[in-house]
């Protein structure tokens, strides 16, 4: 290989080095993959004898259990945003990351293992809370405890977009 060409090829490595992270730095990261193997086994055999037809309240699942393998991962997953806590001009500065609409909103709250808290590095501006959102960042295994409800994970965003 030529000299110059040598050249070339270690300056377009350096820029790509330099690239901003792009959507395939941020794997998906589905919901399921936050519960430990044995809860999922546990949840689906639960799930044909839940009487979905009275008046009893709806059972507590309340396991704070996280999987140490996600710890640290990068990736993205899509859920519903509930502010926790705003500026004076109504931008979100911290909030959690819920499964499915209406989480923390109905009681119970999801299992604090289903559950991502969130704390903007800048604030956000205020959204939908019926509407998806995308979180890409990296997921840490932290625990918060607040009024609303407790969440086993936290999450340092990079990104917050709609969900498409």
């Amino acid at each position: 290989m030529r000299p110059m060409h040598v050249l070339i090829a270690l300056f377009t490595a350096c820029l790509l080095a330099l690239a901003p992270a792009s959507a395939q730095d941020f794997p998906e990261i589905d919901w399921l993959e936050l519960m430990p193997e044995d809860e999922i086994r546990m949840l689906e055999e639960m799930q044909g004898m839940i009487d979905h037809s009275g008046d009893a309240p709806a059972m507590e699942f309340n396991s704070t259990r996280t999987v140490p393998e996600v710890d640290g991962r990068n990736g993205k997953i899509v859920g519903y945003i509930v502010p926790l806590s705003v500026n004076e001009t109504n931008e979100i500065l911290e909030f959690f990351l819920v499964p499915y609409f209406g989480a923390c909103i109905h009681v119970p709250p999801p299992p604090p293992n289903q559950l991502i808290h969130v704390k903007a590095d800048k604030p956000i501006p205020m959204v939908n809370i019926w509407d998806p959102y995308w979180v890409e960042g990296s997921v840490h295994i932290r625990p918060i405890e607040n009024s609303m409800a407790k969440a086993s994970y936290s999450m340092d965003p990079v990104r917050v977009v709609p969900y498409e």
